[in-house]
């Protein structure tokens, strides 16, 4: 892919209180004084300069998680030297380590991060008054307008990415989106498609037809009829995140979620979300289903997270599986011709595929002209052209978040083989998970990387035979009530 989606193990330890991250967002509002406490200098300004070059000779420090755009970008980064006279310091950590960063950095006042990788639930959700509204850059003439507006990105990313609260603040722009899909092996299943279907009852080619009842057949049939592969399926069942994001389709398209008003959560967020409703019918039947799927699937699977998923699947160990659409750009390295995508299957309530992009953010516990220069370089790495310039990177691979891109005709003809842009090969499947009934999104809350870990606990316990759905959901449920009505600290 270049790189996989957002990774949460370890779990850092607790952040700092949100009182005390609210004392710094309130005191870099008053001149930035916190900032200029922690010893670093507000931006350079030149009053004659154009819009692009008032802050020549500025430093910005951009902290990112290890991801695919993030890497393109560091590889390249004289376009926006040139344009701006800006130069950049690139930090990148697994996400855990730049959550904690972060936090005590927010949390002390100093400043030292300009740009953020604001993961939605990790970042954004707890310390969202210590970022700057974006609107007030993308609306102030003396700074270079952002290029198709907020209304360019797609409106499902700008919500989950980039909002937090019903206040309409923008506080982060989607940077990028790695999205779960159905992945398979095509040139198997054209194979064998006659012999399945006569054997099966059903055509076995995926679509937006396809139940998960009708993918666990398949992945039977793979097992028990070929020896083309060991397993028809296989999953990123870690006791891991990665395990509640591959549950997490499952629990949705039963029509279950973590909370009621699931969409609403998800994609805009909130600070008392409700009781957990882990513990329904539609979400235990989730869990039967997901477990009955688990015991004919790879034995691998519980001891794999989504790279050692992609690993197996690139390995021709398995004949399909639900993972990251950014792993299209490795697929097609390792097996060319032979991967196609599809939307994740349908179950009694709908289809739905996990959504795990993040945005960029400026911090606002820095003086003012230092968030301004830090919206240049906002601006333009979620530009439409640094996205065309990060998809067909050779060290990159990130998927574009504007729909300005998608309508170019050079990435709608990478869509289809030969590309110089296979991430692009996933983007029909991907879109049609995008929408707004199909988007799976986990919620966001300031308390859910804990509530996130009580939920992949108890599902590994269910699938090493320790407790029942009913029991594992119920108990996730109480769990994550307890986690909820505690709050975030004070």
């Amino acid at each position: 892919m270049g790189s996989p989606p957002p990774s949460s193990a370890p779990r850092p330890s607790p952040p700092p209180s949100r009182r005390s991250v609210l004392r710094g967002a309130a005191g870099a509002g008053a001149m930035g004084l916190l900032a200029a406490c922690g010893g670093r200098s507000d931006a350079a300004f030149h009053a004659d300069a154009g819009p692009w070059r008032r802050y020549a000779g500025t430093t910005v420090n951009f902290i990112s998680e290890n991801t695919a755009p993030t890497a393109a970008i560091a590889a390249d980064l004289k376009p926006f030297t040139e344009l701006t006279g800006i130069r950049v310091n690139i930090v990148t950590l697994e996400l855990s380590a730049l959550a904690q960063k972060v936090a005590l950095d927010l949390a002390s006042g100093n400043g030292e991060y300009d740009v953020v990788y604001a993961d939605p639930y990790q970042v954004l959700a707890p310390y969202a008054p210590a970022f700057a509204d974006l609107r007030e850059f993308a609306e102030d003439p003396g700074l270079p307008r952002l290029p198709g507006g907020f209304d360019d990105f797609i409106p499902t990313h700008l919500d989950a990415a980039g909002r937090f609260g019903g206040d309409g603040k923008i506080l982060a722009l989607p940077y990028d989106c790695p999205t779960m899909v159905w992945q398979y092996r095509a040139d198997l299943f054209k194979r064998y498609r006659d012999r399945m279907a006569d054997d099966l009852g059903f055509d076995p080619m995926p679509s937006d037809d396809t139940t998960w009842e009708q993918y666990y057949a398949i992945a039977t049939w793979f097992n028990d009829k070929t020896d083309a592969v060991r397993y028809g399926t296989g999953h990123q069942a870690k006791q891991h995140d990665a395990l509640m994001c591959d549950f997490s389709n499952l629990l949705w398209s039963y029509g279950g979620d973590y909370f009621d008003g699931g969409t609403r959560v998800g994609r805009i967020g909130t600070l008392d979300p409700g009781p957990c409703r882990l513990d329904s019918d539609a979400a235990i039947a989730g869990a039967e289903f997901y477990q009955r799927l688990l015991k004919i699937a790879d034995p691998g699977s519980r001891t794999w997270d989504w790279d050692g998923l992609g690993a197996a699947f690139r390995a021709g160990r398995i004949a399909m599986c639900p993972n990251w659409h950014e792993y299209a750009a490795s697929n097609e390295a390792a097996m060319p011709g032979k991967v196609s995508y599809a939307r994740l299957p349908k179950g009694p309530a709908r289809s739905a595929g996990m959504y795990g992009g993040t945005g960029i953010a400026v911090s606002d516990v820095i003086p003012e002209r230092r968030r301004q220069a830090a919206w240049l370089f906002v601006n333009w790495a979620t530009a439409p052209k640094t996205q065309v310039a990060n998809l067909a990177s050779k060290v990159g691979g990130g998927t574009p978040t504007r729909t300005s891109v998608y309508e170019m005709p050079r990435v709608t003809a990478a869509q289809h083989r030969p590309s110089k842009m296979a991430n692009m090969l996933s983007a029909t499947a991907v879109k049609k998970t995008w929408r707004s009934d199909t988007i799976g999104l986990r919620p966001k809350i300031p308390m859910w990387a804990e509530c996130d870990t009580a939920v992949y606990t108890q599902l590994s316990g269910m699938l090493a035979g320790d407790a029942s759905p009913e029991s594992a959901m119920r108990a996730a449920s109480s769990r994550i009530d307890r986690i909820v009505a505690r709050g975030w600290v004070n």
